[in-house]
């Protein structure tokens, strides 16, 4: 059997935001949202008399289902849970030419009760490792997108526009790139009586 890049899954009891409180609490937790990938038609007959905030904040996450189940790049996967609207768990594989290549990178994605007004809450699982300047050992994830690193402009998050999409394909090819020791500009700034900035980019990957 294939193994799908998007799917659904049930247990959700490992995921870091599972004693979050979704919004849906309380309405059922929207079960049997997803029909194994119909996703979209099953969710909307459930959900067609509710209104207000609630209502555009299933919408927003259906398009963002819809989104990933056909747009995932090679390397990514992600699985939703089926009693969990607001819970999502990708694995991006490390690319080509990277010091990251083959290696299986787990986040832990939640859509806060105000999303898409903020950006999604993402965790890594680091197992107590800093493997990248952008991926703290906490799990914290430095991405100008999410709010969480300085950005200007189109690099932050627009509740308009931005998507999850965007937010696993920046951290694919932003944070896991063939140098991520010049991820963090201050510590690959030339520091007297150490090695040049590139010999250090290249101690760094062979450290990782």
């Amino acid at each position: 059997k294939k193994f799908e890049q998007f799917d659904v899954v049930q247990d959700y009891s490992d995921h870091h935001f599972s004693n979050y409180l979704p919004p849906t609490q309380g309405t059922d937790m929207i079960t049997k949202l997803l029909s194994k990938l119909h996703i979209i038609n099953s969710s909307e007959k459930k959900h067609q008399q509710t209104t207000g905030p609630k209502q555009e904040w299933v919408r927003r996450i259906q398009q963002e289902w819809k989104s990933l189940e056909r747009d995932l790049p090679e390397g990514i996967f992600v699985r939703v849970y089926e009693e969990r609207m607001d819970l999502l768990r990708a694995a991006i594989v490390g690319s080509a030419g990277t010091p990251y290549h083959d290696g299986l990178f787990f986040f832990d994605v939640c859509f806060p009760h105000n999303y898409p007004d903020v950006p999604p809450r993402v965790h890594h699982h680091s197992h107590g490792l800093q493997l990248n300047p952008n991926l703290y050992a906490t799990g914290k994830v430095c991405l100008s997108l999410l709010g969480t690193a300085y950005g200007r402009g189109c690099e932050k998050w627009n509740p308009k526009s931005s998507t999850l999409l965007q937010v696993l394909v920046s951290i694919q090819a932003i944070v896991f790139n063939t140098e991520p020791f010049f991820n963090a500009p201050v510590i690959s700034l030339p520091i007297p009586g150490l090695p040049s900035a590139s010999k250090r980019s290249l101690c760094y990957n062979e450290v990782v």
